[in-house]
């Protein structure tokens, strides 16, 4: 089913906690993946609400879902939740500091939630994708139609990334067959950030 919300929002995310627990009777697994993109410029030229926004949004955003998600897992028992960071959050890349240091923080988010919560049974990870294929990359290319190729000459593996990849990587972690992966930001870039 299909809820919207307002990550950025604190109660908005809890009446969408509590409206899943209230549907499902609990919360298993989470993933945390609203974000979006400052203009790409130059990091003076970002203006102060652009940074907001961006800032609302892929960290707060990510900020108020695990702390909600994790109250709950706390009440039944235990967890997992899947932060999605970027390459980026390992990375830099030009023209894009609030994103960017937004990734980074959940990076450090993640970890540190990790190892607040391990020993109570909730597994905290990131995901980390590359370039993939997805409607906000779509509109890049769209808008700079040399973009993908540009893209693509610096991803070993030749190609962008497909929705599905990510998905599949987020599942293992939310799998039991990771139960001992806690605080790990997985890379899923066609080797990108290692190039």
């Amino acid at each position: 089913v299909a809820y919207r919300c307002d990550v950025s929002d604190t109660r908005a995310v809890k009446k969408m906690i509590d409206w899943i627990v209230a549907t499902y009777g609990r919360l298993d697994a989470a993933l945390n993946n609203a974000g979006i993109q400052t203009p790409q410029r130059p990091m003076a030229e970002i203006t102060d609400e652009e940074f907001d926004r961006t800032v609302a949004v892929d960290l707060k955003g990510v900020w108020n879902c695990m702390r909600y998600e994790i109250i709950q897992m706390l009440k039944q028992g235990g967890g997992a939740i899947v932060n999605t960071s970027s390459q980026g959050g390992v990375t830099g890349f030009l023209g894009q500091a609030a994103y960017i240091a937004c990734k980074h923080a959940v990076i450090g988010l993640t970890r540190t939630a990790a190892i607040d919560y391990s020993a109570k049974g909730i597994r905290i990870n990131a995901v980390c994708p590359g370039v993939i294929r997805t409607p906000m990359a779509e509109e890049l290319i769209r808008c700079n139609p040399d973009l993908e190729k540009e893209l693509v000459r610096d991803i070993p593996a030749g190609r962008l990334g497909k929705p599905e990849e990510i998905a599949n990587a987020v599942l293992w972690l939310c799998s039991p067959q990771a139960s001992f992966v806690d605080g790990h930001a997985l890379l899923v870039d066609g080797a990108f950030s290692i190039h």
